[in-house]
């Protein structure tokens, strides 16, 4: 065990342990009600994506890497998925979606390290996904292996749905996220032989805006969801109030200052 994921897995063990919620795996500070909006706003986006793909769902098998607390194993079981695989850094998420999810698996491994030795069988999977989890890879190299990983898992012909900060500027680093350089994901995506599909906007003005140069954008976000931040009453309010307009925007905007969701897929053909 590496001395970075060593302390990867602690962070998010003692988070997750306290916060086991949407606040918990979303943008903690902004609370509890503001980030069930926030998940909220997801779903639009996911349903038409996923819309989009060439799947059998009720024969799919799909891996969903750092499921935390279930949000998206969750939306795969509406997708008619009923072979899901849950993969998580933490112990704390394995063990409470064991209980809450019995009809599926899930496993604690790091996907920024080598899986050999481990459960998954490699090309088992018709769609892999990891929402909001790469840009925690603060390690250039764990990046890079976990697009390797990914690769190793997908079926040919399989999709990998992950969200990130694609910024147009050179890397973004704070203490437990790296928000990467477009140009460098979809170079990762390439050397692990995979292919982008899309890239469609997951939020436009909900979420931090971290593709901008300039700092007042930023700071009039901060300023504009800082009542999140005093009561729980005012970020369901706020969330209230901005949803429709997320909504939207989501639908007419190609390009997003915050987190995208992308596709790729394995060369060949599926079965």
């Amino acid at each position: 065990m590496s001395d970075s994921e060593f302390h990867n897995r602690q962070y998010w063990e003692s988070r997750l342990g306290e916060h086991f919620s949407l606040a918990g795996v979303g943008y903690l500070r902004l609370g509890r009600r503001y980030n069930e909006w926030l998940y909220k706003a997801r779903i639009p986006v996911f349903k038409r994506v996923t819309d989009g793909l060439q799947v059998d769902w009720a024969k799919a098998r799909v891996l969903d890497i750092g499921s935390g607390t279930g949000f998206y194993v969750d939306r795969w079981k509406e997708r008619g998925v009923r072979d899901i695989t849950g993969l998580d850094l933490t112990q704390v998420v394995v063990d409470r979606l064991g209980v809450q999810h019995p009809d599926a698996r899930f496993l604690r491994a790091d996907i920024g390290l080598p899986l050999e030795g481990n459960e998954l069988e490699p090309g088992s999977f018709d769609v892999i996904s990891a929402f909001d989890i790469f840009f925690h890879i603060v390690d250039d190299g764990q990046f890079a292996q976990a697009f390797r990983n990914v690769s190793r898992l997908l079926k040919p012909g399989g999709y990998f749905l992950w969200s990130d900060n694609f910024v147009r500027q050179a890397t973004i680093r704070v203490a437990h996220q790296a928000s990467r350089p477009l140009a460098e994901s979809e170079a990762n995506v390439r050397a692990a032989g995979l292919e982008v599909v899309e890239r469609t906007p997951m939020f436009v003005i909900m979420n931090y805006p971290t593709d901008t140069r300039g700092r007042w954008p930023k700071w009039l976000w901060t300023a504009m969801v800082a009542p999140a931040m005093l009561a729980e009453p005012l970020g369901w309010l706020l969330g209230a109030v901005l949803y429709p307009v997320e909504w939207v925007l989501n639908r007419i905007v190609l390009e997003s200052p915050s987190v995208e969701l992308m596709v790729v897929r394995k060369a060949g053909n599926g079965e």
